[in-house]
């Protein structure tokens, strides 16, 4: 894991009531429960996508009434 840094982080007063109710729920601190989200939410992003849907083959046809 590298080095970490530390930075000032803007928030509305109500996400941060909610951040904190969720780190409570979860057992970590607020800044663990960030540092949680954060990292999932990139390991997400960086997933491969499917390009077809399941069951299917893509299709960029769009159904025109009436033909």
């Amino acid at each position: 894991m590298g080095e970490k840094r530390a930075f000032a982080l803007r928030i509305q007063a109500e996400t941060l009531k909610e951040l904190e109710r969720w780190a409570q729920e979860e057992f970590r601190s607020v800044n663990g429960q960030i540092e949680f989200i954060l990292s999932d939410a990139l390991r997400k992003r960086k997933k491969p996508k499917a390009t077809a849907p399941v069951g299917g083959e893509a299709s960029d046809k769009v159904d025109e009434p009436g033909v």
